[in-house]
């Protein structure tokens, strides 16, 4: 860290006249836990802010200055860092203190200098208590390959999800685990398997030059922190194909829009090629969101599962994408080859066990109607 500035030093004035640390800021997180308070948010201009439970809640003290935010934010970046902020006006880094590890983004903005601070357990949740809306988890640490795309907005979960799903291979496999992430989220422990984390802009480059030198590591599961660009995506398409367990992200809200988002990224005559090389190598997409619960005890997971089962192949293989969802709707059954769900019946499925408000429910589904029917259904089977 910047031997300038100290996460200890005593800088932002609250309301009561005391001041606080950048330190004393982040063990918020530690006091209320970081499935209630998931963000801090500090900015030129106004007050602090933390996200709780979704939502955004000032701090009650000083609006903050560029003196004050500099003390505050530097303390968390190295030397190079800074250097690279100052320079770019952008940095990504991470920040570990007593049990929490924090994903730090700085930027500027028409006000000036600007940070989004994410935190992160260092004990990766166990699979059993993510939420799943089926155990369609256990079915992915038995598979030797193919991509496991996890989706949703920023903030839904994602990485957590695909942590606590590798955690649970480290537990019960002896393979090879090597990730590429930007910054590194959670720290894996080693257990039965032999786990490498890489940092780009530390270890690697770029996510594609990761994953060029990493198809010569011998890896048996992979994790591709996300899927940013064209050759990112075929690279780690090609990964799954080619007898690699494959675990990646992409910021969309289901799973239409998922593979959509994949093809898009694609020039038209390319369809074809990439449509079936999709078709082949993808296991399965999981989309999900975080809603708030009823009695306001923090937020739950909510799933859109889709299981790459035959028919969706070949409607991925021949483009229509948009007749998946009717796939989501009547392939769940306890079988290998269905395990499927849409948004909208999880949803309906947490308003029925009293978990999540109806009103909450109508808010986070992404096709109205369908919910209605899904709530239905629930009624007429319950």
């Amino acid at each position: 860290m910047s031997e300038k500035y100290s996460v200890k030093d005593k800088v932002y004035a609250v309301e009561d006249g005391s001041k606080l640390s950048i330190f004393d800021m982040l063990g918020h997180f530690q006091r209320r836990g970081v499935m209630r308070v998931s963000d801090l948010h500090i900015k030129i201009g106004t007050t602090p802010a933390y996200r709780v439970d979704g939502d955004l809640v000032r701090m009650k003290g000083a609006i903050v200055d560029t003196d004050t935010a500099k003390k505050l934010i530097y303390p968390l970046l190295s030397e190079k860092q800074i250097a690279c902020f100052e320079a770019n006006n952008n940095v990504d880094a991470s920040y570990s203190a007593g049990q929490l590890q924090f994903r730090i983004n700085v930027f500027t903005d028409n006000d000036g200098m600007a940070v989004a601070i994410r935190g992160l357990s260092n004990d990766v949740p166990k699979v059993e208590d993510i939420g799943f809306a089926n155990d369609v988890w256990k079915d992915i640490i038995r598979r030797k390959q193919g991509l496991v795309l996890m989706t949703g907005i920023t903030g839904a979960g994602k990485s957590t999800t695909i942590a606590s799903i590798i955690a649970r291979i480290n537990e019960l496999s002896a393979c090879r685990i090597i990730t590429i992430e930007d910054p590194i989220e959670y720290l894996m422990t080693q257990k039965k398997s032999m786990i490498s984390q890489r940092e780009v802009g530390r270890d690697v480059p770029s996510f594609v030059a990761g994953l060029k030198a990493m198809l010569r590591e011998d890896p048996d599961v992979i994790f591709v922190g996300e899927m940013r660009d064209q050759e990112t995506i075929a690279m780690t398409l090609m990964a799954a194909e080619t007898g690699h367990l494959v675990f990646s992200t992409l910021h969309t809200r289901d799973v239409i829009g998922s593979i959509t988002r994949i093809l898009d990224y694609f020039p038209a005559e390319r369809f074809d090629e990439v449509s079936n090389q999709l078709s082949l190598g993808l296991a399965y997409v999981i989309s999900q969101k975080l809603i708030p619960k009823k009695d306001g005890t923090g937020r739950v997971v909510a799933m859109e599962i889709m299981n790459n089962n035959y028919a969706c192949r070949n409607l991925i293989r021949t483009g229509k994408i948009e007749q998946i969802y009717s796939q989501l709707q009547t392939k769940t059954k306890d079988r290998p080859d269905e395990k499927m769900i849409s948004m909208e019946a999880h949803l309906a499925r947490l308003v029925k066990t009293n978990v999540i408000d109806l009103l909450e429910a109508q808010k986070w589904a992404n096709d109205h109607k369908s919910f209605v029917d899904a709530m239905n259904v629930d009624i007429v089977e319950g």
